[in-house]
């Protein structure tokens, strides 16, 4: 592993959970594709490691299977570039192979990828299972073999012998397809996994279909972010939302006030001014999709319980339990 690598593994590795180097040419850390198992946030099953002349990106969790300058790309574009910029300044490719500088053209990317696949509406489990939970399968695809038809849109999945059925949920900017997050309807292990096909796009579920210059809700996920008004959802980590154009926006975390995750995400809101909705006594459900489900009207609840600033502290304090 060359010197170059090794500075960039090191640079990413505060975006990655749990990170840690096993031995010289090998991390480990939690999956950022898949996330990992959500029932035990110890698991660590994505690693880094050299192979001759390259460094590659593997999870044993989701298989997804790429170089680390792939990897790189798609989760910080902009390291991506000096990681590129180096590793030519020092005339070296992944392969150790001696090649001219590059030379950059920046041009609008034109994305024409479109999702050839029924919608969920159109089988009875993807529709049985959206019905069921009071969701729109109109709105959703249905994907019979996921790892399949991922590499038809963009390489990622190296092993697709073990496939699987899953819920299409296509992720839009500028009315271009630039991503997609996958739901399984079986009992897999790994519930969601969110592949960017284009990798400089923000993991952003509804960018498309909200008025900026209204309060914009922002939801754990894009199933609850169906039931509010005005709102997108993460797909990841919390993005930065300001730089698609939201200023006003109120962020809706899991009512889960002993998750120090979700405790934590919820404090740093608070003290990077933004807005935040603090769930009241009484709301037991975990997520919006539940808290429908109950017959909760979500929406004035939110609306009632957006906070920020000294008043999102005083609620915050009471709120969580850990």
């Amino acid at each position: 592993m060359n010197h170059v690598d090794s500075k960039f593994i090191n640079l990413i590795s505060s975006k990655l959970q749990k990170f840690k180097r096993v031995k010289s040419d090998l991390y480990n850390f939690r999956c950022p594709i898949c996330g990992d198992s959500k029932k035990n946030k110890s698991k660590t099953r994505g690693y880094l490691y050299s192979m001759k002349a390259d460094v590659n990106f593997r999870c044993h969790n989701c298989g997804a299977s790429m170089t680390f300058s792939s990897f790189l790309k798609q989760q910080d574009p902009v390291l991506h570039k000096q990681y590129v910029f180096e590793r030519f300044k020092e005339g070296t490719t992944g392969r150790a192979t001696v090649v001219e500088e590059p030379k950059f053209h920046f041009e609008a990317p034109k994305f024409k990828k479109k999702i050839n696949l029924p919608k969920a509406s159109e089988n009875p489990s993807s529709a049985g299972y959206l019905t069921a939970r009071r969701l729109d399968p109109t709105q959703f695809y249905y994907a019979e073999q996921f790892k399949k038809f991922v590499n038809t849109l963009k390489p990622t999945f190296e092993d697709t012998r073990y496939d699987e059925e899953r819920i299409i949920i296509p992720l839009y900017y500028e009315k271009n397809l630039i991503g997609l997050q996958g739901r399984s309807l079986g009992l897999s292990k790994v519930k969601y996994i969110t592949v960017m096909i284009n990798d400089d796009a923000p993991k952003i579920y509804g960018l498309d279909n909200i008025r900026k210059d209204a309060p914009v809700y922002i939801t754990e996920g894009p199933f609850d972010s169906t039931f509010i008004r005005n709102s997108i959802a993460m797909c990841g980590a919390d993005a930065d939302v300001d730089r698609w154009g939201v200023s006003n926006p109120v962020w809706i975390y899991d009512n889960e006030p002993r998750s120090s995750e979700i405790v934590g995400r919820i404090g740093r809101t608070i003290d990077n001014g933004d807005s935040v909705v603090i769930w009241p006594n009484g709301v037991d459900d975990k997520d919006i999709n539940d808290m429908v489900m109950s017959g909760l009207d979500v929406q004035s609840v939110i609306e009632s319980n957006t906070y920020s600033g000294l008043e999102a502290k005083l609620k915050f304090n009471t709120w969580k339990k850990i």
